[in-house]
């Protein structure tokens, strides 16, 4: 197979960029081979990272695996080739045996309070039972765990935690004795504190962040994903549940209000951010670029937003980027997204592992 010959300028970081490379054998390298090569020109990005999705997720539960291979395809025809998947009932596996397929990072499935959650989603327990629970799922995942941190409670008519105290600190100590970090689903203020307390190393949604638990976000360096693709959505939540439970459907419109507020506040104080849209269940695969466009709304800048889903976060989960030897996932532009964060929509090419795809 001919190498690729990569004619830039690729983005090998925030501010940093160089004319050409090349992949040889599925691997990116800077240094000139004595192969044949077939050009690709135009900005060249890592492959984006979705770092809150599901696949293998629908409304109902685990899909069929061609759905699932549906929902991996979309990401990438996106430029989404590193997926972490935060939680989903299925065995997804064998994702891991086609080389035509996203990087996924798994979480195992998520750890949710009994009839606290979505029916069908995730495994239900009381505290009790929450330590041995995290250690099955930190060996299910790929360093991962996925808490339910808080759901609606029916008897408080609102946003309520799932966990005490003294059941989070040694679930949490559990996963990271295994290897594992732990994030949690978060939608309101109540379950935050705990959680830090606890130790978590990142929170999803984060919508309920306030100055206080913003503060011991950034001095513990805990990182959020806000899934702003996902909040867009909290008005038609709140419509559905206004009659039966009104102080929720108001919480959940208070939360959606102030949302870029919320992920400007918690940037500004240093909390760091990336980018997940939350697809699988009800919400599309594939949007990752207008993830990264809700973020620059919400007042991160565009570099701030672009390593949200390139550099920075395939540093956090551990993935390399446009470096030498790495394997060549990336995208193809055509024109420079640090300008235009609108290019992201509309790669012109994607290659993974080392093929054009």
């Amino acid at each position: 197979m001919d190498a690729l010959h990569l004619r830039g300028p690729l983005l090998v970081g925030p501010g940093t960029d160089v004319a050409e490379a090349w992949v040889v054998g599925g691997r990116l390298t800077f240094d000139r081979p004595s192969l044949p090569t077939t050009a690709l020109e135009g900005w060249v990005l890592p492959g984006l990272a979705d770092a809150h999705c599901h696949v293998g997720l629908g409304p109902d539960g685990a899909v069929p695996r061609e759905v699932a291979e549906e929902q991996a395809l979309t990401d990438r025809a996106a430029g989404a080739l590193l997926l972490r998947d935060a939680g989903q009932p299925g065995d997804t596996r064998w994702i891991d045996e086609r080389p035509d397929l996203p990087v996924v990072v798994r979480a195992g499935r998520h750890i949710a309070r009994s009839r606290r959650y979505l029916r069908g989603f995730g495994v239900e327990i009381e505290p009790d039972a929450l330590v041995e629970e995290v250690r099955r799922q930190a060996a299910a995942g790929d360093g991962w765990v996925k808490l339910v941190g808080d759901w609606i409670d029916r008897d408080r008519g609102d946003l309520a935690p799932c966990w005490p105290l003294e059941a989070l600190q040694p679930a949490i100590a559990a996963a990271h004795e295994a290897g594992a970090r732990v994030t949690a689903h978060c939608f309101g203020e109540d379950c935050l504190p705990d959680l830090v307390t606890a130790g978590i190393d990142c929170v999803e949604h984060a919508t309920g962040l306030t100055d206080a638990t913003v503060g011991s976000l950034a001095a513990q360096g805990i990182a959020i994903v806000p899934t702003l693709v996902n909040i867009a959505t909290f008005p038609e939540i709140a419509s559905a549940a206004r009659d039966k439970f009104p102080r929720y459907a108001e919480h959940m419109q208070a939360l959606h209000a102030r949302r870029y507020e919320t992920v400007a506040l918690a940037h500004e104080a240093g909390v760091p951010v990336y980018a997940g849209t939350d697809a699988g269940g009800s919400l599309a695969h594939g949007r990752v670029a207008d993830e990264v466009r809700e973020l620059h709304a919400a007042g991160l800048s565009r570099t701030a937003a672009l390593t949200a889903a390139t550099w920075g976060a395939r540093a956090w989960l551990g993935r390399d980027g446009l470096v030498e030897g790495a394997q060549a996932d990336l995208v193809v532009y055509p024109a420079d997204p640090r300008l235009d964060l609108g290019v992201l929509a509309a790669p012109t090419h994607v290659v993974l592992r080392g093929r054009v795809v």
